[in-house]
C-alpha cells in the first residue's frame, strides 16, 4: 500500500492508450511532429492567453531550462528554503544556468511571503558586483509541504518581482492539485497573476513521462530555452510520445479529473489522522500531499505493516503520505484503521 510517492503510481489507461495511437507509422523528429505543434494552441486555450509550449521530459529539465534562459550565471534564484529546486535538484538550476545561486528563503507552510521576499532582494545588491543580482523568483505550486499559493498572493509576489525588474517562474509539478484545490482557472494562478513561465507538470498526476515549460508574453525566450533544451539532452527525437501524453491529459479535463481525486483522497486521510489522538498534521492539507507528525516508533510499525510512505529527512517523527490518481479509498480506510490500532 503505497503512500510513498506519486511518481511511484501507474501511468493512467488514457495516457496508454494515447501513447498507442501515436506510435502509429512515421512522425518527424525532435518536436517537429504534429503532437507536438498542437501545443501551442491546446495550451493557448487551456490559458485563455497565447503560449509558447516546449514538450520535456522530467521536471527538473523543465525548472532547469526555464531559469536558465531567465538569469544569468551572475543571478541570483531567490526560492523557498524547501523548494523542489533548492533540495531535490541536485544543483541542476545552477549547472544549466553557467552558476547562478540559489537564495532560500523562510516562510510559513512551504511559501515566499512579498514582504520578506522584497527586503532579501533589495538587500541582495548591497555589495555591487560584489553580490550576486537576483534575477528569478521561483514559486512552487502546490508546495514541497503541500500547500496552495492563492491568486492574491502569487499577485503579491509577483508585483514584487517586476517592480524589482526580475522574472517569475512557478514550478507546477502538482500544478494540478493546486487548480483543483483552489476552484480556479489555470490562469487565475499563473500569467493572470503575473507568472512569467510555468513548469507544468502532468508526470505525478498520471503521465509515464511528460512535463512542458509554458511561457507567458515572452516569445522571444522560446529559442534559448529550446536549445538549451538541446544542449542538455532533452531534445528527444521521438518527442511525440511526451506531446501525445500532454495532449491526452488535457482531453476531457482527464488532468483536472485524475488530480482531484488524489485531493480528495488526501483530505480523507487527513480527517482521519485529526481523529487519532496520537498524531497530528504538519502542516495544512491543500493539494496531495500530506504531512503527519507521530511517534518513531508509530511510524515504524505502520512500515512493517506493509505501508510505504516517506520519512522527511531530518525528522524520524514527521511522515509525508502522497495520494495519488490510482489511490482508492478503502487503502485510505487501511491505513486510518492501523494507524488508530498503534495508538491503543
Amino acid at each position: 500500500m503505497n503512500f510513498k510517492s506519486d511518481n511511484e503510481a501507474p501511468a493512467h489507461p488514457a495516457v496508454m492508450e494515447a501513447l498507442v495511437q501515436a506510435n502509429e507509422g512515421y512522425a518527424t523528429a525532435y518536436s517537429e511532429d504534429r503532437y507536438s505543434r498542437a501545443l501551442d494552441a491546446r495550451f493557448s486555450e487551456l490559458f485563455e492567453t497565447e503560449c509558447r509550449v516546449l514538450p520535456i521530459a522530467t521536471g527538473t529539465a523543465a525548472n532547469s531550462s526555464a531559469i536558465a534562459e531567465l538569469s544569468p550565471p551572475w543571478g541570483a534564484v531567490m526560492c523557498h528554503e524547501l523548494a523542489h529546486i533548492h533540495n531535490d535538484e541536485n544543483g541542476a538550476p545552477e549547472f544549466y544556468s553557467g552558476g547562478a545561486k540559489l537564495v532560500p528563503l523562510p516562510g510559513a507552510n512551504g511559501q515566499l511571503e512579498a514582504e520578506r521576499l522584497a527586503q532579501a532582494i533589495d538587500a541582495a545588491g548591497r555589495h555591487g558586483v560584489h553580490n550576486v543580482k537576483p534575477s528569478v523568483v521561483s514559486i512552487t505550486q502546490a508546495t514541497e509541504c503541500g500547500t496552495t499559493y492563492t491568486p492574491d498572493a502569487i499577485g503579491a509576489i509577483a508585483e514584487v518581482t517586476h517592480a524589482r525588474g526580475l522574472h517569475l517562474h512557478m514550478d507546477g509539478a502538482r500544478f494540478a492539485n493546486a487548480v483543483v484545490s483552489l476552484g480556479c482557472t489555470p490562469a487565475d494562478i499563473t500569467w493572470k497573476a503575473g507568472v512569467d513561465v510555468l513548469s507544468f507538470g502532468v508526470t505525478k498526476n498520471g503521465a509515464m513521462m511528460a512535463e512542458a515549460i509554458v511561457v507567458f508574453g515572452h516569445p522571444q525566450w522560446i529559442e534559448g530555452m529550446a536549445r538549451r533544451r538541446k544542449r542538455a539532452g532533452h531534445l528527444l527525437s521521438k518527442m511525440r510520445y511526451v506531446s501525445a501524453q500532454l495532449l491526452a491529459m488535457l482531453d476531457d479535463d482527464l488532468w483536472l479529473k485524475l488530480a482531484g481525486h488524489a485531493n480528495d483522497r488526501a483530505l480523507q486521510l487527513a480527517h482521519g489522522i485529526e481523529q487519532c489522538p496520537h498524531a497530528s498534521l504538519s502542516w495544512p492539507v491543500q493539494a496531495n500531499e500530506v504531512f503527519m507528525q507521530a511517534d518513531p516508533e508509530r511510524l515504524q510499525a505502520l512500515k512493517s505493516a506493509g505501508f510505504e510512505f516517506h520519512i522527511w529527512p531530518g525528522h524520524d517523527d514527521l511522515a509525508r503520505l502522497v495520494c495519488s490518481w490510482a489511490t482508492p479509498p478503502d487503502q485510505v480506510e487501511r491505513f486510518l484503521e492501523a494507524l488508530h490500532q498503534t495508538a491503543t
